[in-house]
């Protein structure tokens, strides 16, 4: 079903993917952007009253987002503190290396199983309390972990702090891009990112806040601090709706119809919404996938799912194997390497990439709706295989001694930092965003967990190999393998990755090489129904 006065988007003429696949802006504009001529002409009181609930439903939606955020910053959190922890519990337990490479990549890998588990979990009983669900998880982990006595009993806090965080990562970004509108749709998905760089940089600091404490206390007050920010989310969750969606497919209609008055711009546009949330969902409940489950839609996709896979799972794939949660988790090995030797340096040095990492996801919300994902996908992949290529060959030199220590620790330090913030400008945010909002409505969650499971998957076999990695082939070695992966990924974004800014449901399926199929079932949602202005 397309929109009243819309003309298609056009082909590529060649039978394949169209045209627009690789970038370029959408020939519509968003009656949110630009104001119409006779309506600034008309000045009556009617546009002030359309303004003021525009910016009222903006901040609400700013809000949920925010406190629907909160446990990103348990996964940002976990990530950096542990990298300062980890050399106050050798100390203390005495563990071995491989024991470490098992503490710190098996939460990627336990992850998993709360964002598989977390799928089903919101489909159940709603994403709201899933949310809270994933707080009360990692609160008992990081409790247990606090007081652990043994590395065995730390080992199953960890695993507990894996599981809440996999439930977390999931369904943030899946939650947010069903109450944004569709124009800010990109910025408000990016929070749970900013969110995580926030708890990296919170755990950076508190490493060098408490490494002045006793060996066998410093690392159990750096995990404690990790418990703060879910209890906050008790309260976010009397603030924040359930997801209007999720209520229409309860048959809570009255309910998802309150939620949408707060989150829209006006009631006729809420009324305009909830009809195409009630239309796709009473078009699922009518059996349009022929009795097949979601997983089986998944694992035997269609041309068009099948791409659309290739695209979430590839990108969040790429956003870890480029080695960024190496850099991390491990940046105190790797200074040492370049020549820091105290701990106090080590975790200085640390604090800026920290630092860095935060300023640039900033940036990125800034600019990932106004200057495109795909854009911003190239600075970032471009930028950080410059950044990998010059670190390798920086570290190689410093090994042969045939550049000053001063120098090569300099170079590290700022190439390090070129990595991090390039990654956050780009890919980092962005991968969330797009497994958020380029699926169709019935396989959302579930597609979105597979897509947190590679990002997991990847994410731990990075963790827990890095240093074995190192050992046999030097850790320049390695930052060069992670080069030549960066390199591939902007490869994979000229030839796979759309440009889905500011663009409708009709729009992204087209992209995908749908052929009008899907809108001729009614299938829209949330956000996709934006109203559209034709430009000239």
């Amino acid at each position: 079903m397309g929109l009243p006065g819309a003309d298609p988007p056009a082909a590529d003429g060649g039978g394949g993917l169209p045209g627009r696949f690789f970038g370029g802006k959408s020939k519509y504009v968003r009656m949110d952007e630009v104001l119409p001529q006779e309506q600034e002409e008309d000045g009556g009181g009617g546009g002030g009253v359309l303004v003021r609930r525009r910016e009222s439903s903006r901040r609400y939606v700013f809000a949920c987002s925010v406190f629907a955020s909160l446990n990103s910053v348990l996964l940002g959190y976990d990530v950096g503190v542990m990298s300062g922890c980890i050399l106050f519990i050798q100390k203390d337990l005495h563990i071995t290396e491989v024991q470490q490479e098992l503490l710190v990549g098996c939460l990627s890998f336990i992850s998993l199983i709360g964002s598989l588990a977390g799928g089903r979990t919101s489909d159940a009983v709603g994403r709201k309390w899933t949310i809270g669900l994933a707080a009360i998880v990692f609160q008992a982990g990081a409790a247990v972990m606090t007081f652990a006595p043994s590395f065995e009993v730390l080992m199953i806090g960890r695993l507990l702090a894996g599981v809440g965080i996999g439930f977390g990562v999931m369904i943030a970004p899946v939650y947010i891009a069903e109450i944004s509108p569709a124009a800010s749709r990109g910025s408000f998905t990016s929070f749970p990112e900013i969110f995580i760089n926030l708890g990296i940089l919170l755990g950076y600091i508190s490493n060098y806040a408490f490494s002045g404490l006793p060996d066998h206390i410093s690392w159990r007050v750096m995990l404690a601090v990790g418990i703060l920010p879910s209890v906050s989310i008790a309260f976010a969750l009397l603030v924040i709706p359930e997801s209007p969606r999720w209520l229409v497919m309860q048959n809570r209609t009255d309910e998802a119809r309150a939620v949408l008055l707060k989150v829209t711009d006006s009631e006729d546009e809420a009324k305009e919404r909830l009809a195409e949330i009630e239309a796709a969902a009473a078009v699922t409940s009518a059996g349009k996938y022929d009795g097949k489950t979601v997983w089986q839609e998944l694992t035997r996709p269609s041309p068009v799912i099948r791409r659309m896979l290739i695209t979430g799972l590839g990108i969040q794939c790429f956003q870890q194997i480029t080695g960024i949660d190496a850099l991390v988790y491990y940046s105190p090995t790797i200074f040492r390497d370049a020549g820091i030797t105290t701990e106090s340096q080590l975790l200085v040095a640390t604090v800026a990439v920290g630092f860095f990492k935060t300023a640039f996801i900033a940036l990125a919300i800034l600019l990932i709706d106004r200057v495109g994902r795909k854009p911003l996908l190239y600075v970032s992949t471009v930028g950080m295989t410059a950044c990998l290529v010059v670190l390798a060959a920086t570290l190689a030199m410093l090994a042969h001694g045939s550049v000053s220590k001063s120098a090569g620790i300099a170079v590290a330090i700022l190439t390090v930092c070129g990595d991090v913030a390039f990654f956050s400008v780009g890919i980092g945010p962005i991968c969330w965003v797009m497994s958020s909002e380029i699926f169709p409505l019935r396989l959302r969650s579930q597609a979105a967990a597979l897509g947190a499971v590679m990002n997991r998957v990847t994410s731990g076999a990075v963790a827990m190999s890095f240093l074995s990695v190192c050992r046999a082939i030097s850790v320049a070695g390695a930052f060069s393998v992670f080069a030549v992966i960066s390199a591939l990924s902007v490869v994979f974004v000229y030839r796979f990755v759309p440009e889905t800014s500011g663009k409708t449901l009709e729009e992204i399926e087209v992209l995908f090489g749908c052929d009008g199929e899907a809108a001729a079932r009614g299938e829209v949602e949330l956000g996709d129904g934006e109203h559209l202005v034709h430009k000239g």
